[in-house]
């Protein structure tokens, strides 16, 4: 052995043990936990890496109103990253899928060192070899053998051209577009659930901050309360256990405040997560507003059910997936053709050769040559029989997905669209019975400062307007989310126009709310 191969020898033979001896143990038992031994390392590298940062500035002194919320959400957001990122990789499919459409160029070099050597017997001829020359008048009396030493250079050039195939490549480019289709609409339904989440936390987040409010105008009314049965004691027209019953509303109503509280706490870090924000970051949001909004008041149901068959994001991707399929049975097909192809190479080769220490000779030489080929597979196994039994059947179930998909739709639509219609209609009532409530309210405190109502008449008075005050603020909140959830429904939810539409989004502010 050269010396020089000594240490890469010994270098090969120390990484073999220490693969072999590596830990790649299991944990040893099923009853504690386990420290595998590159835990610390990655619980380091944990601990080194930064905190994803807010791609968007967030104004502390700003209030933000739902449509810059939303704004923000669909360019921080890291879910609209990962439909980029998604949707580009489908488009770098198709252009994969597309390369098959041209030659296949590859070029080599190469250059060595080679010896041989080849055996020469040493042959006894017998003198009457030449009046008869057969085989029995030659033996074989020994032998040597023949050493030479080559140097060989060498320059290659290959290609391989596909010419025919009845249309298989065709069929895989159609796949591939149609998955782009679908990861390009997927796009846009992420933008569409984004939307939504962020206005339906918004506009809860908005009833919190009103039931925090309502809570607080109970906490009110039970001090009142409790100053009147307390005004009464003292006059000596109520007694003990009435002011006790006071004190414990006054208690339950404090209770009820900080309750609210924290669920608008919890209201505010929901939207922030929609947003794609961390909680720490200040951010104030604007309160519900009072102002009129659009009503879907002249399109009947069923034309809203048209319009969410047409349009959908999750529809259009059932299709895709339909017509995907569809190319996937045309790509078997193809295959039981004959595939024709031309195959080519041009080389320059030089061989230098030696023998027995002799100066070396040779010489230079180009080559090359080109093949038309035909293939044609005759019998494999019935795989490609199966083959098309695979694709068949998924093109059968995304058939049945994609209606199945569609009665899912009609039933979106119609729940969407009644509880919109339910939430308008109990919105008048609402008001009302809040009118109503708070001038029983004031009537029966009244009556019972003046000793003509008990209290177990104002105590139910008092009731009866924290939750009208309520039902008012959660009906109003439902007409907001109700209408968006008609919109999602329907697929017009933030809805690109289709005249701007790109083939591949961008990854940032490709689809607005709508009326923005």
């Amino acid at each position: 052995m050269s010396r020089k191969l000594i240490p890469i020898v010994a270098m090969q033979s120390f990484l073999s043990i220490a693969v072999a001896h590596a830990r790649n143990d299991p944990p040893p038992s099923s009853d504690r936990t386990w420290a595998p031994p590159q835990l610390p390392k990655y619980e380091s590298e944990l601990a080194q890496r930064r905190s994803t940062e807010s791609k968007v500035s967030i104004n502390p002194k700003k209030v933000y109103g739902l449509a810059e919320l939303i704004d923000i959400a669909q360019r921080n957001n890291p879910e609209t990253r990962v439909a980029w990122e998604h949707a580009r990789q489908a488009a770098a499919a198709v252009g994969l899928s597309e390369s098959a459409y041209y030659p296949y160029l590859a070029a080599s070099a190469a250059a060595g060192y080679d010896r041989a050597f080849i055996p020469f017997p040493n042959l006894a001829v017998s003198p009457n070899f030449l009046a008869n020359p057969s085989l029995n008048n030659v033996r074989i009396t020994g032998g040597g053998s023949l050493v030479t030493d080559a140097r060989v250079y060498r320059g290659e050039l290959n290609a391989k051209w596909l010419l025919l195939d009845f249309g298989e490549r065709t069929a895989v480019v159609r796949g591939a577009r149609e998955r782009l289709m679908m990861a390009n609409v997927g796009f846009n339904g992420t933008h569409q659930k984004i939307v939504f989440e962020v206005t339906d936390r918004f506009y809860k987040l908005g009833s919190a901050r009103q039931q925090v409010l309502v809570s607080q105008s109970a906490l009110d009314a039970a001090r009142l309360v409790e100053q009147a049965v307390q005004a009464r004691v003292e006059n000596g027209l109520a007694t003990k256990p009435e002011l006790l019953q006071s004190v414990q509303q006054r208690a339950q109503s404090e209770f009820d405040v900080e309750a609210t509280t924290g669920a608008e706490s919890d209201a505010r870090v929901a939207l922030v997560e929609s947003i794609g924000i961390l909680p720490t970051v200040p951010l104030k949001v604007a309160d519900l507003g009072q102002g009129s909004m659009s009503v879907e008041g002249d399109r009947s149901i069923n034309e809203l059910i048209e319009q969410a068959l047409s349009q959908r994001p999750d529809l259009v991707v059932k299709l895709a997936n339909v017509h995907a399929k569809e190319d996937e049975i045309h790509k078997v097909r193809a295959e039981y053709y004959p595939k024709v192809a031309f195959a080519g190479h041009a080389s320059e080769t030089e061989l230098d050769v030696s023998i027995r220490n002799s100066p070396y000779f040779g010489d230079a030489k180009p080559t090359f040559g080109a093949f038309l080929t035909l293939e044609l597979p005759i019998f494999d196994g019935f795989a490609r029989q199966r083959q098309m039994d695979m694709a068949q059947a998924e093109l059968r179930a995304a058939e049945s997905e994609l209606a199945g998909a569609r009665d899912t739709a009609v039933r979106e639509v119609w729940k969407a669209y009644t509880d919109f219609r339910t939430a308008l209609r109990k919105q008048d009532s609402a008001t009302k019975l809040v009118t109503a409530s708070q001038n029983a309210f004031d009537a029966v405190l009244e009556s019972y400062q003046h000793g003509l109502s008990t209290y177990p008449e104002i105590l139910n008075a008092q009731r009866n307007l924290t939750s009208a005050r309520s039902v008012s603020h959660d009906t109003l909140a439902a007409i907001y989310t109700g209408a968006a959830a008609l919109a999602l429904s329907t697929g017009e939810l933030a809805r690109p126009s289709t005249n701007t539409v790109k083939p591949l989004p961008t990854s940032t502010g490709a689809v607005r709310p709508m009326g923005r």
